[in-house]
């Protein structure tokens, strides 16, 4: 399946072979030490990769409940009248289909889907990078996108990739994506990530976001058996970065190797904290400091958030 469709993901192996996804899970561990696929996205993967990226049609089947449960979270940051962007990916896409009943909104994309979504919204405008399409994801890339970017401040970017982790940021594996999402964080104020849980500790080719220029990291609840997606979190919080944890599950409580997280999603009328950022952050993309428009203040995210916060404050050194 692996060979013939590029990705698969537990779920659907589980259905396929009529069996549960912990015995599936057992099963593909065993064939990556074999060498013979990559475990990826809550799924598997053809070997290397580093340079492989799975399309659009295998990305949009993995994580799925997680990827809706981020867009709702995430929705909920973005204020009527902003000016954002929002870059190429299935879980941005679930984002701008929430965002088509924001009023007054503007949204500058890359993206054909997430142009798609918001087509029909009749109180959100739409404006579109130029640049060469790339099938495999319908995003616009190349040049002329990275141009038509030249001269734009938005208050915050909405950004997805393929890995995300401490030590290098945001990646992607293939250059022309991540040369376009770059650019689109130069004309941010902050940048928020979305990554499900999936995507903690993978490291791909591309860097687009070093750690220190995201300000956001909106990502689902790792389960308990997942060690690294776990400590993945807390490092990323040492580094200053805001995690906001969305609940696809529908449980409330505290989840198992995630000390500290306060509230559910049915339990937003108690107190909620964001992670404190150890000073200022750096400021990014032109008119951050003194020059260019100034722009109103985004709503924090225990403002904003219609999930739950991870209060992942950093360790004390």
């Amino acid at each position: 399946m692996v060979r013939a469709n590029g990705a698969v993901s537990l779920r659907e192996l589980a259905r396929v072979v009529q069996t549960s996804e912990v015995t599936v899970r057992r099963d593909v561990r065993a064939l990556e030490a074999e060498g013979l696929l990559d475990r990826r996205h809550g799924g598997a993967v053809l070997p290397g990769g580093f340079t492989r990226e799975s399309g659009f049609p295998q990305k949009s089947h993995l994580a799925t409940a997680e990827k809706t449960a981020i867009a709702d979270l995430a929705a909920g940051f973005v204020e009527e009248g902003e000016a954002i962007v929002v870059g190429a990916g299935t879980t941005t896409q679930e984002l701008a289909r929430r965002l088509a009943r924001v009023p007054g909104l503007t949204v500058v994309t890359n993206s054909l889907l997430v142009a798609q979504a918001l087509a029909h919204a009749n109180r959100v405008e739409v404006v579109m990078t130029g640049g060469t399409l790339r099938g495999s994801n319908y995003a616009l890339v190349g040049s002329g996108a990275e141009q038509s970017l030249q001269g734009l401040r938005v208050s915050r970017a909405f950004l997805s990739g393929s890995g995300l982790t401490a030590e290098r940021g945001l990646s992607t594996s293939n250059m022309l994506s991540a040369s376009v999402d770059r650019a689109l964080v130069q004309a941010a104020g902050e940048v928020v990530v979305l990554a499900d849980h999936t995507k903690l500790g993978a490291d791909t080719m591309f860097q687009t976001v070093p750690t220190d220029v995201i300000t956001r990291l909106v990502t689902d609840e790792p389960p308990g058996h997942d060690d690294r997606a776990a400590t993945e979190l807390q490092a990323l919080a040492d580094q200053g970065v805001q995690i906001a944890v969305a609940n696809s599950s529908g449980a409330t409580g505290h989840g198992p190797g995630q000390p500290g997280m306060e509230g559910g999603a049915a339990e937003r009328r108690g107190p909620r904290r964001d992670v404190p950022l150890p000073g200022q952050r750096r400021s990014h993309g032109p008119g951050a400091a003194g020059g260019g428009p100034q722009l109103r203040s985004a709503p924090s995210l225990s403002e904003a958030a219609g999930g739950r916060v991870a209060d992942l404050a950093p360790r004390r050194r």
